[in-house]
């Protein structure tokens, strides 16, 4: 299993902040409360039996205090996000860090011509053989949408082709609830059988049952209560951008979205009480000057890394947003907006940062090199987090001694015993070769080097995660396109 690194050095929130936060988004469910859409009767009336306040009317719902408590005290404060292989299981609350992919692209930079072109099955199936093999990549969200298959065979190819990829833990959103029935009928297969799945459920999904401000989607809310009904774990998504779907202040939109959280938690426990699930707040923000998407501003970085402070202060293990960039290709701009907010939300303990690896334009790109680069830069922030190990072996007292004053200790055992360990080694894809060497090799930057290493690794003869026998049964049961 791997257990994460605890981030603890960064807090964007002091205590009463958070507090004061909290009581604001009660107040707002039991004042203002939240609309919804038709066709979410069944939900409403179990809200409504559990003591909300309901106005059919108005299509309004509130909450009092009493019922948001006692809900929210009924979700685990840990859950295990299992891997194909245990090793790739994820001990999930607490201050842990775990990243990994996500989003839905729709664009990718093709690996051969470096121009974007739309997104296809293949590249889901591909990026996860790259993430595979990339050990700062904990999991594998479903990070661009295949766009050369009929949109109601997306949910169970989507999932097929990310566990054919890879053995680590898979989450994809479903866009049908039919689709999400059919991925965990699958699902149950592969695991020998519906009971093995709830046991060690490989796979979770991610319900966007928020539409900001304040408004429950009924095809995704449906999709939320299914999941928690098969116990397959649900992050909640709710992702707000400052300025058009919430208050532009970054106080006033971690109220609007804490309070978001609190009612899909709510309706989860009402749904099926202790059923796995993360506090899934997304902020962001809009591009004033063109109204869309803009995930590269340092302030997301920050409220991400409050939002992880709001999931702990109600106990729910936490799903968020890191290394988001406006950038278009992988670029000094990537670079930078990647570093600052995969390492803030790194330091802020967030438990399952999706989007950390190979986003791209807004969330509407994606790159293969990316996934790469994003890998090393994971790589320096968990490391960062680790912190600094001091005892009697690290001090190297004696060895300092021994070497003494005016030598060197480029042969001493302790050297030779720590040389790959004390200093982050990387994935290979950073240069640190002198000038000559590096022009002697062609000189080639960390995009085109990323690039060359993707390239050579998907040359690499396939492995499927999905036996033969497997395979073949799944192909009768279902569409796979892949």
């Amino acid at each position: 299993m791997y257990t994460g690194s605890n981030g603890t050095q960064y807090r964007p929130l002091t205590a009463q902040q958070v507090e004061t936060i909290h009581e604001a988004a009660l107040t707002i469910l039991e004042k203002i409360g939240l609309t919804y859409e038709d066709g979410l009767s069944e939900t409403i009336d179990m809200l409504e039996k559990a003591g909300a306040g309901v106005d059919r009317s108005a299509a309004r719902v509130r909450f009092p205090k009493d019922l948001i408590a006692q809900e929210v005290a009924r979700a685990p404060s840990e859950v295990i996000f299992y891997g194909r292989d245990q090793k790739h299981d994820l001990r999930l609350g607490g201050d842990r860090v775990h990243m990994g992919t996500g989003g839905t692209a729709v664009r990718i930079l093709d690996l051969e011509t470096g121009l974007a072109r739309k997104t296809c099955l293949r590249d889901l199936y591909d990026i996860g053989r790259i993430v595979d093999r990339l050990d700062n990549i904990h999991f594998y969200m479903r990070p661009v949408v295949p766009q050369d298959i009929p949109p109601e065979t997306y949910d169970v190819n989507s999932f097929y082709a990310c566990m054919r990829a890879t053995s680590k833990h898979v989450m994809c959103g479903a866009n049908y609830l039919e689709g999400l029935k059919q991925v965990i009928e699958m699902a149950a297969m592969i695991a020998g059988g519906k009971d093995k799945l709830r046991e060690r459920p490989f796979i979770s999904t991610t319900a966007c049952f928020a539409i900001s401000p304040l408004k429950l989607c009924t095809d995704s809310t449906h999709i939320m209560q299914t999941a928690v009904q098969n116990r397959i774990p649900v992050a909640l998504s709710s992702a707000p951008m400052a300025g058009s779907t919430a208050p532009m202040t970054m106080a006033g939109q971690l109220a609007q979205l804490h309070a978001e959280e609190l009612c899909g938690v709510t309706i989860c426990q009402l749904t099926n009480p202790g059923a796995p699930l993360l506090y899934g707040g997304i902020p962001g923000a809009a591009n004033m000057a063109s109204m869309g998407y803009s995930g590269g501003p340092v302030e997301c970085g920050m409220m991400n890394a409050a939002i992880h402070q709001l999931a702990q202060h109600v106990a729910i293990p936490n799903y968020n947003s890191a290394a988001l960039s406006d950038s278009k290709v992988p670029d000094i701009q990537a670079g930078w907006e990647k570093g600052m907010s995969t390492l803030l939300v790194a330091m802020g303990g967030s438990n399952y940062v999706h989007h950390a690896a190979g986003m791209l334009e807004s969330m509407l790109g994606v790159a293969y090199e990316q996934y790469i680069i994003d890998d090393e830069i994971i790589g320096n922030a968990m490391k960062a987090i680790q912190g600094i190990e001091v005892d009697a072996e690290h001090l190297a007292l004696d060895v300092i001694e021994q070497v003494g004053p005016g030598g060197n200790y480029i042969m001493s055992e302790h050297t030779m015993q720590h040389m790959r360990s004390e200093f982050y080694q990387g994935n290979g894809v950073a240069d640190r070769k002198l000038r000559d060497q590096w022009e002697q090799e062609g000189a080639v930057d960390a995009r085109e080097h990323a690039r060359l290493m993707a390239q050579a690794w998907l040359a690499e003869p396939e492995k499927s995660y999905i036996p033969e026998d497997m395979d073949r049964h799944i192909r009768k049961a279902f569409e796979i396109l892949l």
